[in-house]
């Protein structure tokens, strides 16, 4: 609609060189069509606008759900190297500019392609000379934008990379803000910041001179160009092979493919930015669980909650960390899992969930494979407390109902009592409806341990993985806790990592390891004779404390 107007404003000019001959209705009913087609063209461009804005949005939803999903099912071994503020940082920097190419693009690619074609058409129709310039200043341009192209990317792809260290650092500095203030290391964390941004502003100079150099070089030829269109315009307009009003069309129709021509400087920016900045989402999005069901998964199912490991061994990056494992666990018995640290304890539990997947051997629950049912079935058989209590934001509701988000609030409320919480929830102003804070923070070590252990009671799986939930708290609390993990464990097959010598001597059987490998197997009492390492720490406890004793029993993550 906006590129008609030009041929209608050439026809009114040579319709205006008869002077009063000149047909005033014809001239009056031009400008009531170039007024219609220009509101025409603002009611569609907008239109455009508004489908534009919507494909953004929900693209933008499209993409962080598709990362999201994939990021969930990645191996913990990516979890183990990434920062967590360098995957959010990732994310929003790459769906940002994908979001926002293809918003651009729906609203001036379409427009610059058919702007472009339709203006070198009627050109063509007045002029092939002209169009023939006109036209050439397409390949040359793109031909000297793709030329600077691959500088510019290694140069943002530099600057990302500071941006996402400085992201993922500034994530932990939040995550641990009272550390930081404690050691009083604000000032540090800054410099890490203003290091990594300092940098991304060093590199950004050399990137911009660079771009703004190309692009001057890159117009200065446009501008040799279209001073040849206009000369041979003016030329051709002056022999009489064009009238003026052609001439004047012809003239509006140059600027009309100017506007887009060096639009593209624009739109090249943009795009190399998308293609930088979205390189890192494509490549995550690339990484291949390694870890997936197999196509014919079935569900697990427990009748005893019998567990075996067969001949297991894993290693973290060519590092060996278990050794030819094989040992068995009775159901529903208690086991604790002993050595020291690095040894292989928490990794064991891991790849019992299938969070890591062994090298060699197998895993299996009462006869069956781990790796031949569905991974869903699998933990969803499985109830964890750690060490850590690893609690969301929100309410304390919805954190003992993590597991079974449908539970009624009379099943939230029982296993809130069974795990000794109900007394410091009734308490609370808002009682389970009180918002606890970013990882629980509102709470004190005790109040988070009894809500992570109603959490695993709700879960009410048959087999129960304790990272020893009592090795940092006051006596009071403990005692609380370990009378609520008393009534956790019970019908339960449990594996405990042992952080504590009181909790080891009530369980049925003892697994130590050393470098790698199992070293005995046995109860409290038969252990306690052996000599071996448990014996070894029973005797440490029997000492008077001195930095020795207190650094040898720190190396098997012991308290006394």
């Amino acid at each position: 609609m906006t590129l008609v107007q030009p041929f209608i404003t050439g026809k009114v000019i040579d319709e205006l060189r008869m002077g009063t001959e000149a047909r005033v209705g014809f001239v009056l009913f031009m400008a009531a069509i170039i007024f219609i087609l220009d509101f025409s063209s603002t009611i569609f461009s907008n239109i455009g606008g508004y489908i534009g804005d919507q494909m953004k949005v929900k693209l933008s939803k499209i993409l962080s759900e598709r990362y999201y999903q994939h990021i969930l099912q990645l191996p913990q071994q990516y979890f183990d190297t990434e920062l967590t503020g360098k995957i959010i940082n990732r994310l929003n920097r790459s769906i940002t500019q994908i979001a926002d190419f293809m918003q651009m693009m729906s609203n001036n690619f379409l427009q610059f392609i058919f702007s472009t074609i339709f203006s070198l058409v009627v050109v063509a129709f007045y002029s092939w000379q002209v169009a023939l310039l006109l036209f050439a200043l397409y390949p040359i341009f793109i031909l000297m934008t793709v030329r600077t192209s691959n500088t510019w990317l290694k140069f943002q792809a530099k600057k990302n990379e500071h941006s996402d260290i400085a992201s993922g650092r500034f994530a932990e500095a939040i995550g641990q803000v009272k550390v930081v203030k404690s050691f009083i290391q604000e000032k540090r964390e800054l410099s890490f910041l203003n290091k990594h941004y300092s940098a991304v502003v060093f590199i950004n100079r050399p990137q911009s001179k660079y771009w703004h150099v190309n692009d001057i070089k890159r117009r200065l030829i446009l501008n040799a160009i279209f001073f040849g269109v206009y000369a041979l315009i003016f030329v051709q307009a002056a022999q009489g092979t064009l009238t003026p009003g052609e001439a004047v069309a012809l003239i509006l129709y140059a600027m009309n493919i100017r506007i887009p021509i060096f639009t593209i400087s624009f739109l090249v920016e943009n795009t190399q930015r998308a293609v930088s900045d979205s390189k890192d989402y494509f490549e995550i999005m690339e990484i291949k669980p390694q870890i997936s069901d197999s196509f014919d998964a079935k569900t697990l199912k427990i009748s005893k909650g019998a567990i075996r490991f067969q001949e297991v061994s894993f290693a973290y990056d060519s590092k060996p960390v278990l050794n030819n494992i094989s040992f068995g666990i009775k159901p529903d018995s208690k086991v604790a899992l002993v050595g020291e640290s690095g040894e292989g304890k928490t990794t064991l539990t891991n790849l019992l969930m299938r969070l890591y997947e062994p090298q060699t051997g197998s895993i299996q629950i009462d006869g069956q494979d781990i790796t031949t049912v569905t991974q869903s079935s699998l933990r969803n058989s499985i109830g964890v407390v750690f060490q850590d209590p690893a609690l969301f934001s929100g309410s304390i509701a919805e954190n003992i109902s993590y597991a079974n988000p449908k539970a009624s609030r009379e099943q939230i409320i029982a296993a809130a009592k069974a795990a000794n919480a109900d007394e410091f929830v009734d308490k609370l102003k808002k009682g389970y409806e009180t918002e606890i804070g970013e990882r629980g923070l509102r709470l004190s070590g005790g109040q988070k341990q009894r809500i992570a252990i109603a959490r695993a009671l709700l879960k009410d799986a048959p087999i129960l993985v304790l990272d020893e939930a009592t090795s940092s708290l006051d006596s009071r609390s403990e005692a609380m806790v370990q009378e609520a993990l008393e009534r956790l464990m019970k019908n339960r097959t449990t594996i405990i990592i042992a952080h504590r010598l009181s909790t080891i001597q009530n369980v049925d059987e003892i697994i130590t390891f050393k470098n790698g490998a199992v070293v005995e197997i046995g109860s409290p009492n038969k252990l306690a004779k052996s000599g071996g390492i448990y014996a070894q720490l029973l005797e440490l406890q029997m000492r008077k404390p001195t930095e020795r004793t207190k650094q040898q029993l720190k190396d098997y993550e012991m308290a006394v």
